[in-house]
């Protein structure tokens, strides 16, 4: 499918910054009408008829003849139709000066690493997401010491208290959160939470337009031990909060049990930016609702030498100057 302006013909996207649908060609709002394709191949572009580079799993992608943004109605529909969607917060320009006020102060970053042409290179994503809600039950006990020492006089007394520390609670844990893209990093999608998760809205296509995407690529029931890791180690750290303040404290059991789990299909947004410097990648993550950004800035080797070799040089010239000035004494 594409969105079509009925006033002018131009593609209209999803603005991130108007919170709405957009014609940059005519700048009309809201002016959308949903164009499907006729053909039976979603690698023809139904507005100019190119062929388009379609991978296994992409749901959304721009045709690089015509420049319009495609959603493909069998990826976002039936077994793969998200429940629901964050839509893009942040716009391009303005993730742009994000990653360059982040990163103004390496000096040592190739040259062209925050020039317009490379930024201009990042696409946003809609990267895919199963979220899972766990009923759980938390059955701890330990054995809990709490000790005193105090003096009085000329002695010194230790009380050493014992405790029989019970816990027994309920949990309900709401969208954890586990990508379910092949091909993005899962210690970098870690990295990206937490999002906003009061921004869910319902799924529409048209908060794709303009942007790319990807269908959920590993099932509900593959990825889930990622989230029952999370459950577990937030539950863990949820008892240690209820039972502090002992001295020492022995475990004598630790229950965490799954009652009930649930999951849903959604999509979340990240604006991705890869800089090849060297024959190597350089990949950037922006949080496309809280701005959150994961990357390191690359070395330039070449800039090292050169203010090395500056620096050196200054010294020298300071070195020589004294030692002329003290030729004179």
């Amino acid at each position: 499918m594409i969105f079509k302006c009925k006033n002018c013909g131009g593609n209209v996207v999803y603005s991130p910054e108007k919170h709405k649908m957009f014609c940059p060609y005519c700048d009309s709002e809201d002016s959308e009408e949903r164009s499907d394709a006729v053909s039976s191949g979603i690698q023809i572009c139904p507005n100019c008829g190119g062929e388009v580079p379609v991978g296994e799993h992409t749901s959304a992608t721009q045709c690089p003849y015509c420049d319009n943004y495609l959603i493909f109605n069998e990826r976002v529909e039936g077994e793969y139709a998200p429940a629901h969607i964050i839509p893009f917060q942040i716009g391009k320009e303005s993730c742009k000066s994000m990653i360059r006020e982040k990163f103004k102060k390496c000096r040592f970053a190739p040259i062209d690493f925050l020039s317009e042409v490379r930024l201009n290179s990042m696409e946003g994503d809609y990267v895919p997401f199963w979220f899972y809600d766990f009923d759980t039950n938390c059955d701890f006990q330990a054995e809990g010491t709490k000790v005193r020492c105090w003096t009085s006089g000329n002695t010194e007394y230790t009380e050493t208290s014992y405790y029989h520390v019970v816990r027994n609670m309920d949990v309900a844990f709401k969208k954890i959160p586990v990508d379910a893209s092949v091909k993005m990093p899962d210690d970098i999608m870690d990295l990206m939470e937490p999002y906003e998760y009061q921004g869910l809205v319902e799924f529409k296509p048209e908060y794709m337009s303009g942007f790319y995407g990807e269908k959920y690529n590993m099932p509900a029931t593959l990825v889930m031990d990622r989230a029952k890791m999370k459950m577990m180690e937030d539950t863990k750290e949820m008892l240690k909060a209820s039972y502090s303040g002992y001295s020492r404290l022995k475990v004598e059991r630790q229950q965490i049990n799954v009652n009930n789990v649930s999951e849903n299909y959604g999509l979340l947004p990240v604006w991705k930016y890869i800089y090849h410097y060297k024959d190597k990648e350089y990949p950037f993550y922006v949080n496309g609702q809280t701005g959150k950004i994961v990357g390191t800035a690359p070395l330039s080797k070449a800039k090292v030498w050169a203010y090395t070799g500056t620096l050196w040089g200054c010294l020298t010239l300071i070195l020589a100057l004294v030692c002329e000035i003290a030729g004179y004494l």
